[in-house]
């Protein structure tokens, strides 16, 4: 699972977390523990670093998280405040073990240093609204084979659909998004 599409999820298990749930914190960093492991990976290997140093960046951010976790505004996105603690960790990391940014290639420098989550929640979250508009049939043929990039074969079998009836419902699914975007955009 992507972590934007994720991120009413765990906002909401962080929001339940700061209100006493102790249950709902713990699959907070449980299930942010793989984004962050998948982050990390990324990241380190571009500097040629291994995943033994990602599992401890993880680490480091679970603890920051829950240290910290009275910082949070729950009117706010989650993941871009969590993610941000991951790229600090990062760019700690990278100085402590005398890494520096010339070991990264320049076209990824900006990617680690800069990168705003916050435009790409709030894009996932205007889309989840926007798939909420459609057909269940389109929505979930959309989800498979769109978002999720499974073929069209493997959607249909995923959603008991045929391969030519997933193919009709993307079609007619991504017209109807098309109809909504400018709809709301004339408005």
């Amino acid at each position: 699972m992507h972590v934007r599409s994720s991120e009413p999820e765990l906002r909401a298990l962080m929001i339940a977390g700061l209100g006493g749930d102790a249950a709902s914190h713990k699959a907070l960093l449980a299930r942010l523990s793989g984004h962050l492991r998948a982050y990390f990976k990324r990241q380190l290997t571009r500097v040629g670093r291994g995943p033994v140093e990602a599992e401890d960046l993880v680490q480091e951010v679970l603890i920051a998280i829950h240290t910290r976790r009275h910082t949070f505004d729950p009117s706010q996105p989650f993941t871009p405040w969590a993610y941000a603690i991951a790229r600090y960790k990062l760019m700690d990391y990278l100085r402590r073990t005398k890494a520096s940014m010339t070991d990264v290639p320049l076209e990824e420098a900006q990617e680690i240093t800069a990168h705003d989550d916050r435009a790409d929640v709030e894009s996932a979250l205007d889309l989840d609204r926007l798939l909420q508009r459609i057909s269940s049939k389109a929505r979930r043929a959309i989800q498979y084979v769109k978002l999720d990039g499974l073929s069209v074969s493997e959607a249909a079998a995923r959603s008991g659909m045929s391969e030519s009836a997933v193919k009709v419902s993307v079609h007619r699914g991504l017209k109807a998004l098309a109809l909504l975007i400018n709809k709301e955009s004339r408005s």
